[in-house]
């Protein structure tokens, strides 16, 4: 499979979050906007990182070392640059647990929620984009790992060990 097919596949399967998944296509196009809102719950959940707490784990500030990162630490995720001075969305499983621990400080979007979802191929600021894409169909971040981040981002912030 090359680039071209991967991609569309994910976007595909991206779609199909969506209860019409001709819509997301729609919102892809270039007259669309090139952004689908997508409903939060069902296939995936998006904690809502800000910056300065992928920063504080991250140990770093510059965002493609944030983003390298998060690569290596999570698995995809979206950055949106133009709301509350920068916000990260891991897209993860839908949880298991009935309560999710780290609400005050990276508050969990699930069902009743929409998610602005650019194409895979929009990589680069203006606008939301990916810092991290998926690699394939189904590649979601696993929820302990996000946790393991803001678990690592708080307690370097209130300068306790790693």
């Amino acid at each position: 499979m090359d680039t071209r097919q991967r991609d569309n596949a994910i976007c595909e399967w991206l779609a199909r979050a969506h209860q019409n998944p001709a819509q997301a296509w729609r919102e892809w196009s270039p007259s669309g906007g090139g952004v689908a809102l997508l409903p939060l719950g069902r296939a995936f959940v998006a904690p809502r990182l800000p910056e300065a707490l992928v920063y504080a784990a991250a140990g770093t500030v510059d965002l493609q070392e944030a983003a390298a990162y998060l690569a290596q630490a999570l698995g995809p995720v979206l950055f949106d640059g133009r709301t509350m001075g920068g916000t990260y969305y891991p897209l993860t499983w839908p949880l298991t647990v009935p309560v999710w621990k780290h609400q005050a400080v990276a508050p969990l979007l699930g069902r009743g929620t929409y998610l602005g979802v650019p194409r895979i191929e929009r990589s680069q600021p203006p606008g939301t984009y990916w810092a991290v894409p998926p690699r394939h169909v189904g590649d979601l971040c696993e929820p302990a790992a996000v946790d393991a981040l803001i678990t690592l981002a708080c307690n370097t912030a209130r300068g306790t060990k790693r």
